[in-house]
């Protein structure tokens, strides 16, 4: 039977009118891969804050690991096993991939002198950016600016990594260089949860997908019978058509400037 790492129960969440998460409750399994796909504003990248930390709940609870971890802020949650990139990539430009890295470990992570050089190291090698490791960020093109990311998030040792359109904006290689580092991180053992409109990379990697959409999941299942949904497609694109299709559409649109 799969543990319940993390457990949103009933939790809600507005910002005046809009509606980021209404009475919303789910649960990730140790060791998962979860993609999760929704319309623009449709609150995916707020979903990640409330169980980062990011954001408080108006109402109800976040558990990790089976703790009630809702009054945590996200410091805290990073230290407890709660990992996250974000969008844009905005590393220390000034400062080394490894020192960037090596941050991350120590004040994300909470790791100390040989731990935290440890982590780091780690942390380049599993995103396969170690030989760029005394190289100044300011110097690194998008895909490895898009691994640092990755990189900095592993760095803290989670035990769950909560990525948000890491894949936006690479070509189709490069995509399937990410879609392997993160099979790699989730082969040791870490549980992924990714956001991504470049709907290719999540079917080539999770087992589960879920579509968010006024503040709930209006599509949870595999990812062919998600994007089979009628209701699936509604919200998401406008319209009923095949699955290959709404792939191919998303793929498109995620590539157009």
């Amino acid at each position: 039977m799969t543990i319940s790492l993390l457990e949103l129960d009933h939790v809600t969440k507005r910002f005046g009118r809009v509606i980021i998460a209404e009475d919303l409750s789910f649960s990730v399994g140790s060791g998962d891969t979860v993609g999760i796909v929704g319309p623009n504003g449709a609150g995916k990248t707020s979903l990640f804050g409330l169980i980062s930390g990011d954001l408080a709940p108006g109402a109800g609870e976040v558990r990790f690991a089976g703790r009630a971890i809702t009054r945590l802020d996200a410091s805290a949650r990073c230290r407890l096993g709660i990992g996250r990139t974000y969008q844009v990539p905005r590393p220390f430009a000034d400062m080394t991939v490894f020192e960037n890295v090596l941050v991350a470990a120590q004040q994300g992570g909470g790791l100390r002198r040989k731990a935290s050089y440890a982590a780091a190291a780690t942390a380049l090698e599993r995103t396969g950016i170690a030989d760029e490791a005394n190289q100044p960020a300011a110097r690194l093109g998008l895909l490895q600016r898009k691994r640092l990311e990755v990189a900095r998030a592993v760095a803290t040792r989670p035990t769950l990594l909560l990525l948000d359109e890491v894949a936006g904006g690479l070509t189709d290689p490069e995509v399937a260089v990410l879609v392997e580092i993160v099979r790699g991180i989730n082969a040791e053992g870490i549980t992924v949860i990714w956001i991504e409109h470049v709907v290719r990379a999540l079917t080539s990697l999770v087992s589960r997908m879920l579509c968010l959409y006024g503040g709930q999941f209006v599509g949870d299942g595999d990812p062919a019978s998600v994007l089979a949904n009628p209701r699936v497609r509604e919200v998401y694109l406008g319209g009923d058509i095949s699955t290959s299709a709404v792939t191919e559409t998303l793929d498109r649109e995620d590539t157009t400037p």
